[in-house]
């Protein structure tokens, strides 16, 4: 194959993958996932034919960091326009990003080569190996999922109805095997090897997809016990989100948005990520006054806030916290945000990094948060006496499906999400983090309320289906009448039993990897 050529598939697959997941273009939302994420591994595969596992390893890593770079291009504004940081820093900045995938691509390219020479390559085990990878890039170095392919299938209903089973990973293992399938079928042409695996990997996918939609089909209806939730998006710009000017401003404007939820019976009024500008535990007029608004409303608030602990030697320890306020005016419970942000909520290695980071970015923290123990379930107390058991996972946590799945399988009926996505501007990435949030309430099987500071604030259902949405950088609230389902004990499959579906896949690679050595020795 052409240089030329071979640049054009991995250009094409780097274009494509970037379009697989929702971009604002021209005032509208252009979302081609569904159907582009299907030839998004194919392209790269062909990109890779005939490479050695060195050569394959860079053709890859370099798809791998071009597709990424443009995925993250929203780290731009994150870096520049509200960090404060130089221009060159904040290209830097997604380039830098991207390198995590990348390297993870690379290692694709590299296994991708050694299979085909072992002549093991057949889209199952292509498929087990892509989604293999996908899963190191949650847990490796703290970890960051962001562009999972799964997440493109996220309007493809029949694939979600398999997420409860094995998570985002089922829909990505769905499109992977299909796209391999594609590719060996091109490669089969001139090959002649390679199309009876093929047909057999797309008649699999084809009928995970029937059997989805016939489980759709027998989806019963939804309990008749509801309770009412609020979402508040109270659009507080981040370059003033933090100022001692703004902050009776913007307490206010929460205050009002709250008794207008009250006033459409909300039992449950939800306020996004550190939606305050202060802290309840060390701000007693603060405390008053949500305690008063609680009581005004005659709703429990779930507010997010700041978290402060005093430690020795007088000194503080600040969380990133999501305050529970009963209807009856009671500081009931706190919950502290248990996977944080590396370089956002805290700097890794900061006595090494900390004075460079200071030094790139000016808008920078200076003190750590501090993460809290275990994702957890809170008993929200409601007007009626009863309580509501509800996950409150905190922005950054939704990215990760074996963290969110803990919350339901500590006994949550639904999860509260409230994050703060004012960072990222008029970008791809609230579109995109909006779709994380669905696949979690998929994998799950329960309601997601979502509030977030200027959007998009959601109504998800327990199929991962978006019923009601905000737009973007306008002050409003929703109210919706959520489906109190008891989850069954722990959850869902998924969420009893996680990443299984990744764990068999590196078990089958680890076989494959027997297989492969003993031809050799067998051939010797």
């Amino acid at each position: 194959m052409s240089r030329a050529r071979r640049a054009a598939w991995l250009a094409g697959f780097a274009l494509v993958f970037f379009l697989s997941f929702p971009h604002p273009i021209g005032g509208r939302v252009l979302d081609l996932g569904l159907f582009a994420s299907w030839l998004a591994p194919a392209l790269l595969l062909l990109g890779l034919r005939g490479l050695a596992p060195r050569p394959a390893a860079g053709a890859a890593f370099a798809a791998g960091l071009a597709a990424h770079a443009a995925l993250y291009h929203w780290i731009y504004v994150a870096t520049v326009s509200y960090g404060h940081a130089p221009t060159p820093v904040g290209v830097g900045a997604a380039i830098a990003l991207a390198l995590y995938p990348a390297a993870f691509f690379a290692a694709f390219g590299a296994g991708a080569s050694a299979l085909r020479r072992t002549r093991l390559a057949s889209p199952f085990a292509l498929a087990a190996l892509w989604l293999a990878l996908e899963h190191a890039r949650t847990v490796f170095a703290t970890g960051f999922p962001w562009g999972l392919l799964g997440y493109a299938q996220h309007d493809n209903t029949a694939l979600l109805a398999w997420a409860p089973l094995a998570g985002v990973w089922a829909p990505g293992f769905a499109v992977a095997l299909g796209s391999a399938a594609l590719a060996a079928l091109w490669e089969a042409r001139t090959s002649g090897r390679g199309a009876r695996g093929a047909l057999l990997a797309i008649a699999s996918v084809a009928a995970a997809i029937g059997a989805g939609a016939l489980d759709l089909a027998r989806d019963g209806a939804q309990p008749a016990e509801t309770v009412r939730v609020a979402v508040l998006q109270g659009n507080v710009d981040q370059d003033v989100k933090w100022s001692p000017e703004w902050a009776e401003r913007t307490l206010a404007g929460y205050e009002a948005l709250s008794r207008r939820a009250g006033e459409a019976g909300a039992a449950v009024i939800v306020w996004p990520e550190t939606a305050v500008p202060g802290s309840p535990d060390h701000d007693a007029v603060l405390a008053d006054r949500l305690a008063a608004l609680a009581r005004e409303t005659n709703a429990a608030l779930v507010v997010g806030a700041v978290g402060v602990e005093p430690v020795r030697e007088g000194g503080v320890r600040y969380y990133d916290s999501a305050f529970v306020v009963s209807p009856d005016g009671v500081f009931a419970d706190r919950y502290d945000k248990t996977h944080l942000v590396p370089f956002g909520e805290y700097v890794p290695f900061r006595d090494f990094l900390g004075r460079f980071v200071s030094a790139i970015a000016r808008g920078a923290a200076t003190t750590d948060v501090s993460p809290g123990a275990v994702p957890r379930a809170l008993a929200i107390p409601l007007p009626d006496g009863s309580a509501l058991t509800a996950g409150v996972p905190i922005c950054y946590e939704l990215l990760f499906p074996d963290g969110v799945r803990r919350f339901t399988k500590d006994g949550a009926e639904l999860l509260l999400a409230i994050t703060n996505d004012a960072w990222y501007g008029r970008t791809g990435a609230p579109y995109q983090f909006l779709v994380m949030t669905a696949m979690r309430s998929a994998e799950n099987r329960v309601w997601t309320a979502r509030a977030a500071n200027t959007g998009v604030s959601a109504m998800i259902d327990d199929r991962g289906r978006v019923r009601m949405q905000t737009d973007l950088f306008v002050q409003d609230l929703l109210v919706a009448d959520i489906p109190r389902r008891p989850a069954p004990v722990g959850g869902s499959f998924y969420a009893r039993h996680g990443d299984w579906l990744p764990g068999a896949c590196w078990i089958a690679l680890g076989g494959l990897a027997i297989a492969a050595r003993w031809r050799r020795g067998a051939r010797a």
